[in-house]
This record gives structure tokens, sequence and C-alpha cells, in this order.
């Protein structure tokens, strides 16, 4: 039983905020990460507004998704938001995480098991495992769910999907989520085509554009009110809030999201080279330049200049063209990334030696949300043409966005 239920004191407040930033900081990103730790966070991400959430967190079973983004920053670093509550007597029954899993190792689309923390010894369910969205027999016992994971704003990045099928859980067995919003580092931008209800899938599960400009916490809000949950159901949703954040703010994530997402360059390309996790063209993993780089051995020699050999790493077990000289480009110098762009993926397909090896054509429609984006490339149709056939939809989905945004 939490020992502070009924305490109103601010004084007691206060002195839980300390002691949560005053806690030795607990390694759990991973090593291999390039991100720096600002020293000052100007932005006030959620979980670090704890004397705001906490009562909402007494006397109660809790169950928090997570993983190793999860953390509450202090002067010594960050301390992870699951050992935070512990310390602070919080009920936490479970922890469910999503794909990458609760330390963020495993490769994209691995099959993670459930497991028990070695540290706390609570039980860790895997939601990219036997499981995507949490059973009823998951969630048995459990007051509140607490969602605390950090996003990049762009559709294929599974832990949106993670999200609404955690609050369709909730909502079927009448269990409140409170999400703990964070900065979206693409939040700057709409771009990109937007997912066709034909082609809905874990990769996409809304007509939303690529990249749709909004934080974790204002894309559970369009979740519920526009009637994304099963059965048009909705959530008894809270979301707490950031401070000193809006959409027109940079924001360096001080730990890697995933594990091929190593630092702001490759975040900030990701949403225009991800398109090439639907081709059989190489973005950058098994090398240290995850994103920032595209290659094959069948794309022209001749007119790509540079080359790299993708082997296995971090993140990474078994990259495309493993061992195999790839020719292509490095931007890993490009400037600040303000649209999708698609002059990497044309230029690539347009000097392909082998043109039947290049799309993935199922991949390649679950990541673009739609047939046509493969079929206008393959015509022959220019960057600005295609992009014009993305407008109408855009201007659309702006007008439904316009209506859950927080931060101006």
């Amino acid at each position: 039983m939490p020992i502070f239920s009924g305490f109103k004191s601010t004084f007691l407040l206060l002195f839980i905020l300390f002691s949560a930033c005053a806690q030795k900081k607990e390694q759990v990103t991973t090593e291999e990460s390039s991100i720096v730790i600002s020293k000052k966070q100007e932005v006030v991400v959620a979980a670090n507004r704890v004397a705001a959430y906490l009562p909402k967190l007494e006397n109660k079973k809790i169950a928090v998704v997570a993983n190793q983004t999860s953390v509450i920053f202090n002067e010594k670093g960050y301390t992870h938001l699951v050992d935070s509550l512990l310390s602070l007597n919080i009920n936490i029954k479970k922890v469910f995480a999503p794909e990458h899993g609760f330390r963020g190792k495993a490769d994209a689309g691995e099959f993670v098991k459930d497991d028990l923390d070695s540290k706390t010894q609570l039980p860790l369910i895997s939601l990219h495992g036997k499981n995507r969205k949490p059973t009823s027999k998951q969630l048995e016992g459990i007051d509140l769910v607490v969602f605390d994971i950090q996003d990049v704003g762009v559709r294929f990045y599974t832990y949106i999907a993670t999200l609404q099928l955690v609050m369709e859980a909730c909502a079927e067995s009448s269990i409140p989520v409170l999400v703990l919003d964070r900065p979206n580092p693409n939040g700057h931008y709409i771009d990109g085509p937007t997912m066709e209800a034909t082609h809905t899938n874990f990769l996409g599960m809304n007509k939303i554009p690529l990249v749709y400009g909004m934080t974790i916490g204002e894309y559970a809000k369009m979740i519920n009110e526009e009637g994304w949950l099963a059965k048009k159901l909705k959530a008894d949703l809270t979301v707490m809030e950031l401070e000193n954040w809006n959409h027109s703010n940079t924001y360096s994530l001080p730990i890697r999201p995933s594990p091929n997402l190593p630092n702001n360059k490759s975040i900030n390309l990701y949403p225009s080279l991800g398109l090439f996790e639907g081709t059989n063209v190489n973005a950058g993993r098994g090398t240290e330049f995850q994103f920032q780089r595209y290659g094959a051995s069948f794309l022209d020699s001749t007119y790509f200049k540079f080359n790299y050999v993708p082997k296995p790493n971090f993140g990474s077990k078994y990259p495309k063209e493993d061992g195999k000289v790839c020719f292509g480009e490095d931007i890993s110098d490009n400037s600040q990334m303000n649209s999708v762009s698609l002059e990497w993926l044309i230029k690539a397909y347009q000097n392909c030696i082998a043109k039947s090896k290049f799309f993935n054509t199922d991949g390649f429609t679950k990541h673009a949300g739609t047939e046509k984006l493969q079929q206008q490339i393959e015509a022959g149709l220019s960057q600005k043409e295609i992009r014009q056939t993305w407008q109408k939809d855009i201007i659309r989905f702006k007008k439904i966005r316009s209506k859950y945004l927080i931060y101006d």
C-alpha cells in the first residue's frame, strides 16, 4: 500500500519531486548511443512533472507502458520512470514494452518474449511478441495504465500503433490511461502520402500522412475523439502536458528511441529514408550511419561513387546486402529536413541496374500507405508531380489535427 495516500501538502509534493530527481541515474540506454544528454533541460517533459501526476497514481495498481526512453531527467542525468515511481512506493504491478523491448536493444520487427526485469523483478510483457495488444487477462487487477514512450512523429514508427492498441484494450476493460507527453522531433511539419483505409496495418493504423506533426499526447487525443478505437470505444484518457515546448521548437533526443536511430540526423532523415525499408536497398542498417546513407549492390556503380559494406551490428543482426559492396550516397551532412524528400528514392530507382530487385511491393505499400507511390516512381513521375497528389489529403488532415493540438 503506498505510503502517500491522503497527503495534500504542497511541501510533501515538492519533497517527492526532489526525491525522484535525486535518484541515482540508471543506465537504461545502450552504450552505443551517440546522443548526448543536455545538462539543462529547458523543455519539461511530462514525466518530470511528478507532483502533478503522482496523486493520480496513489492507492492504485499500476501498469506502465515503457522502454529505455521513459525517464525522468535530473542534474545527474536521468532515472528511469519505473525506478522513480517504485522509490515513491507507487504500486507498479507490471511493465508493457513496445517494439525493440524494454531496454531498446531488439532489432526492428524482432519477436520479443515476455521476461522478468532483473533489477525490479517486475513482469515485462512484450507488445511485440505473442500479442501486440494487451489481453484482458494481462490487465486484470490494474487500476491505471501509464504510457510514457518517446516517439519520432513518423507513421510507420510503431510506437503510435502500440499506443492505440493499449488505449483500445484499456477502453474494453474500463481502465483509465495516463499519457505522459514528450516532444516530437519531427513535429514541425506535416507531409507525405496519407495511409489508405485498404492498406492499414501495424505500420499505419489510421488515415494520416507519413509525417503528422503531433506529439504522442496530441495523437492520443485524436485517436480517442475520432473514433479510431474498435467499436468506436473511447478510453478514459488523461494527457499530462509538456512545458516550454511548441511545434516550432527543435528538440534533441537525449536517448536513442530505437537501435537504428542513433542521433538527431538519422531521426530527421528517417521519414524520407525510411521508405527504403519497403525496398531491397540498404538504408544504413549494419553501419554506424543508419538512415544517413543508402546503397545496394544492384545500383549503378558508375553513377554512385560512394560505397560501403553493411555488416551485422547493434540493432541489425541481419542487414540488407550483408557483406556486399553497396553503391549509393552518404547524406549525413544533409541540411535540416522540413519535408519528406523523394529525391533519393527516385534517384536510386532510376539508377538501378536490376529494377525487378528494387521494390518489395508488399512492404513498400505498407510503409507508403498506398500502392500509388511505387506506381508513380516506376512511371517516371517527378518528385514535384508526386508531391502534388498528396496535398488534398494533407489539407484535410490538417483541419482534423487542429482540433487536438495542445502546443501552438
